[in-house]
């Protein structure tokens, strides 16, 4: 099982990246309610762009951001420097046993016991 990372999401628009879009299929993939407001919430977002991520996020299950996924994300900020979506999205992979699949490996590499995947090296 699967949980989608926002830049996962954003490349996905890019025609030459297209091909990511085949994760948004599989009924394992999840994706983090702070992931919509990553993507959607970008000042610059052109009207396609909202076009086409709304419909992505139709075709993903999404995983709120509850109570215990706040107090793990609380527990990664304290032990590193993380954005706050940096902290939420491994917390809710870790919680909900999920493989995080991301291109920025390395802003994760330092979490242990979090499973990651870069399907640009696969």
């Amino acid at each position: 099982m699967k949980l989608i990372d926002s830049n996962i999401i954003i490349y996905s628009g890019a025609k030459e990246y297209s091909w990511l879009r085949e994760l948004f299929y599989e009924n394992n993939s999840f994706f983090s309610s702070i992931s919509k407001i990553e993507v959607l919430g970008f000042h610059q977002i052109k009207e396609e762009q909202v076009s086409y991520f709304s419909e992505v996020f139709k075709l993903l299950n999404i995983l709120p951001v509850d109570y215990e996924v706040i107090d793990k994300a609380v527990s990664l900020r304290q032990q590193r420097k993380l954005t706050l979506g940096d902290s939420i999205i491994p917390a809710t992979a870790l919680l909900k046993n999920l493989t995080l699949v991301t291109r920025n490996i390395d802003d994760f590499s330092h979490i242990p016991n979090l499973n990651i995947e870069n399907p640009f090296k696969i």
